[in-house]
């Protein structure tokens, strides 16, 4: 009787699983993410960067005269 019931539960199981798996794939996918604009910060960093560097050399090549 219990290896009846075992097996009436998985043969239930085995029947109900489509329609769960079926409502999954019915769902809309999900929105795209957004862009990230990364322009703004990114030219101020080379700017400071580039005066970082020149005013590096201009005091080396000071130092060296």
């Amino acid at each position: 009787m219990k290896k009846f019931l075992l097996l009436c539960a998985f043969i239930i199981a085995l029947l109900v699983t489509p329609i769960f798996v079926q409502t999954a794939a019915s769902q809309p996918p999900p929105p795209p993410p957004q862009d990230i604009p990364i322009d703004g910060g990114l030219s101020i960093l080379l700017i400071a960067g580039a005066a970082y560097g020149a005013k590096r050399l201009h005091a080396a090549k000071k130092e060296q005269d």
